[in-house]
């Protein structure tokens, strides 16, 4: 993979790619105009050679016209080029054959994308799993648990790699040790959340990509994010939503997904919850309440579900077989502990200790919690604060 992404990045970008690449970057165009402007023309390249009254004539504005009347345009292309080829990047244009066919179907397209990974994954049919920054650990268990069996099945989990629900969605599918795509609202050199530095580096190591519509070194502008939702969506053959309060940004995903007629999932929360407002309404709405990877599965049209399942045809059986069977069987101490511990909420260590003061010593109890995490059957949370895992 590391080979295919460095040749990918070394080849130079045709007159075609460049010419997308030098209207996104002109001051004052946006997806649309350059969508439509585009649509006009044979090759997008014709704009390096076209008159001021030729570019006029594709109705872009006047300094937009001057700019790339000037040179100034091609200029910043070609200095762009170079930065994404110094951080072994790419970029899939409309001009390129990796550009997905699904966001072509949006109303307003990215004219480039810049990537890292492998380009190939964004024509794959996908999921976007995406919810609240502040989940629950219920929400953090469920969006885990359905990213995991879903990727296994072969269906790619889509997610912006925010903090909470879209890194548990990472998360699983890495679980899975299948890739992962990650859509950012800054630049592919500038990782965001810092702290998810080591996610990102696992989801380009498993195969994965990061897709972002803005150039080098962006920053994290909020503007950025709810703009960047839309190609989350439009990626994806269905968007499914994991726990997300009623002002939350996820709620403008889900309308991008309605209005680019994509499949709309949703998993129930707790009705006094204030992150079960959007999935609950979503719901209530028409959106299909999932409850296990089975519901999405059974409701993916026909010819996906083929697809999928012909790929899992033909890997290695018993590895995919092995993530869905039962976990061994545990030590009396360890089903003890887990026992006692909630999916939906949380338990402190003292507590957790206090209870099971008569019957473990607190030695037993940290080796049993170090072998329950090690198998990926207890979480720990900030403050020593334990959940069970779905």
């Amino acid at each position: 993979m590391p080979d295919e992404v460095a040749c990918a990045a070394a080849a130079p970008l045709h007159e075609d790619q460049l010419a997308c690449l030098a209207l996104a970057l002109t001051p004052g165009l946006g997806p649309r105009r350059i969508y439509e402007a585009l649509q006009s023309l044979d090759g997008a390249a014709r704009i390096f050679a076209m008159s001021l009254t030729e570019l006029e004539s594709l109705r872009l504005p006047a300094p937009a016209v001057q700019w790339i009347f000037d040179g100034k345009a091609r200029q910043m292309a070609e200095e762009e080029w170079a930065r994404v080829r110094e951080q072994g990047g790419t970029l899939v244009t409309f001009s390129s054959p990796e550009y997905p066919e699904r966001l072509k179907e949006i109303y307003d397209p990215p004219p480039v994308l810049w990537l890292r990974g492998n380009a190939s994954l964004l024509a794959r049919p996908s999921l976007a799993v995406v919810g609240t920054r502040h989940p629950s650990p219920y929400g953090s268990g469920v969006a885990e648990m359905l990213a995991r069996d879903l990727a296994v099945r072969r269906l790619l989990i889509l997610s912006g790699m925010a903090r909470g629900i879209d890194t548990c969605a990472h998360k699983g599918a890495l679980a899975a040790r299948m890739p992962t795509v990650a859509v950012w609202g800054t630049g592919i050199d500038v990782i965001y959340p810092k702290e998810n530095k080591k996610l990102a580096e696992e989801i380009l190591a498993t195969g994965g990509a990061i897709v972002s519509e803005v150039p080098m070194g962006t920053f994290p502008a909020p503007q950025n994010f709810p703009r960047r939702n839309r190609i989350i969506s439009g990626l994806s053959i269905a968007v499914l939503v994991v726990e997300a309060s009623e002002n939350s940004g996820t709620r403008v995903t889900a309308r991008c997904a309605s209005e680019q007629n994509r499949d709309l999932y949703a998993v129930p929360g707790n009705v006094t919850n204030k992150n079960s407002w959007t999935p609950n309404t979503l719901i209530k709405q028409g959106a299909k309440l999932v409850a296990s990877w089975e519901d999405v599965w059974e409701d993916l049209p026909s010819q996906v579900r083929r697809e999928l399942e012909s790929e899992a045809g033909v890997e290695s059986k018993p590895e995919a077989v092995a993530s869905l069977l039962p976990d061994p069987a545990l030590r009396p101490e360890e089903a003890m502990v887990l026992e006692i511990l909630r999916s939906d909420e949380s338990l402190q260590m003292d507590e957790l200790l206090e209870k099971l003061e008569t019957q473990l010593t607190s030695s037993e109890v940290f080796t049993a919690l170090f072998e329950l995490e090690m198998t990926g059957r207890v979480r720990c949370l900030p403050g020593k604060n334990y959940v069970r895992t779905l």
